[in-house]
């Protein structure tokens, strides 16, 4: 009677044990409430709660509604095809709205330290607005509410802050969406009870953070047999993530059938390491980059789907919302701003601003775009 007691007491807490685990999050995931979306097109998605404007504002600003203003741009780095691409849509907004200039600048890597120095220097000499793409949410907040003190309007795009630290936020994809096309190309390339691991920039950068743990819980809900075997950071820095990629590779062997690369930067560069393993049709890769970066790997049946948006029209986007905040067309309680040439986008998430839903390149469409 004793021996079947503890029989039942050891299997309780195997299973227990079990379920724990799965239940943890992937590393690189943040612990925000997930929303997984429908596994199937025809089921119905769960509707969001409507949340109130949560953004901040700014002290005692200038009114400059319709008169011209100069904005700075400071992304996480620059130098990248991304970020050159939300520069490029930039510009084109200015061009088009014909009273803006705004100047792109900011650090050669991916350091919040030196982000942080740049803006603090703008706000020091000056600007009616600062854009930014933040390197770490937490970290960037009290320099952009020190902006905010200043009278300066501040709007992100790309990589959010807390939303009090910013007016308003420009959501390339919700988190959610982004995470379904994700996984979803992972069990169809890889396989439905296959491995995979995960090349992110940190595990604090605040987009990558949420789309592992969109993913994580989208994967639970509908393909439970995918297997997770670890995360690993490589900033956003091209020979660390090709590294940490070799490194995977040659860690799991056989075990590894996927690599998903959570950042512009280290897509192709998983791409580059399982060309040079010679792995191509055996390890699939899965993850967030720009065209003209992914042209040769698809190209050469090495990778079947890059997930993105189309960073030219978030940096457009940020461009026409930071326009409409100065003039005050754009205030709490709106569910729409006006974006030039996009149309109308839907204010979501309380102080939100949405591009749209992703967009999957393939070999079949991947040559229409340059950028």
């Amino acid at each position: 009677m004793k021996l079947g007691l503890a029989f039942a007491f050891l299997s309780a807490t195997l299973l227990a044990g079990t379920a724990s685990a799965a239940d943890k999050r992937w590393d690189g995931a943040d612990d925000l409430p997930v929303n997984p979306l429908a596994c199937s097109a025809g089921e119905a998605n769960a509707a969001p709660a409507a949340k109130p404007y949560d953004g901040g504002k700014p002290t005692n600003a200038t009114d400059k509604a319709s008169k011209p203003i100069t904005l700075v741009d400071v992304p996480k780095l620059i130098g990248i095809g991304y970020f050159n691409a939300t520069s490029k849509g930039m510009q084109e907004a200015a061009k088009a709205l014909g009273n803006v200039t705004v100047k792109t600048d900011g650090p050669t890597e991916a350091k919040i330290d030196e982000q942080i120095k740049f803006i603090d220097n703008y706000i020091t000499s000056g600007v009616d607005g600062i854009l930014f793409a933040a390197n770490d949410p937490v970290a960037i907040a009290p320099v952009l509410k020190k902006a905010l003190s200043k009278g300066i309007h501040v709007v992100g795009y790309d990589a959010n802050s807390t939303p009090d630290a910013r007016e308003w936020f420009v959501n390339q994809a919700e988190f959610n969406g982004i995470a379904k096309a994700m996984i979803d190309s992972m069990a169809k390339e890889a396989g439905e009870d296959k491995s995979f691991a995960i090349v992110t920039s940190t595990f604090t950068t605040p987009n990558q953070a949420r789309w592992i743990a969109e993913m994580w819980a989208y994967a639970q809900k509908c393909h439970p047999k995918l297997k997770w075997l670890e995360t690993v950071e490589a900033q956003e820095d091209n020979n660390l993530s090709f590294n940490q990629a070799t490194t995977l590779i040659n860690k799991h062997g056989d075990k590894l059938a996927g690599l998903f690369g959570m950042t512009s930067v280290a897509t192709p560069a998983s791409a580059e390491a399982v060309t040079k393993a010679k792995l191509c049709g055996k390890v699939a890769v899965v993850g967030l980059a720009t065209p003209n970066a992914m042209k040769p790997y698809v190209n050469a049946d090495c990778v079947k789907s890059v997930v993105l948006w189309n960073p030219v029209d978030l940096g457009y986007a940020a461009t026409y919302v930071m326009r409409a905040v100065v003039d005050g067309s754009l205030k709490p309680g709106a569910t729409s701003v006006d974006a030039g040439k996009l149309g109308k986008l839907n204010v979501v998430n309380g102080s939100e601003i949405l591009l749209g839903s992703p967009f999957i390149f393939t070999k079949q469409n991947i040559k229409d775009f340059d950028f």
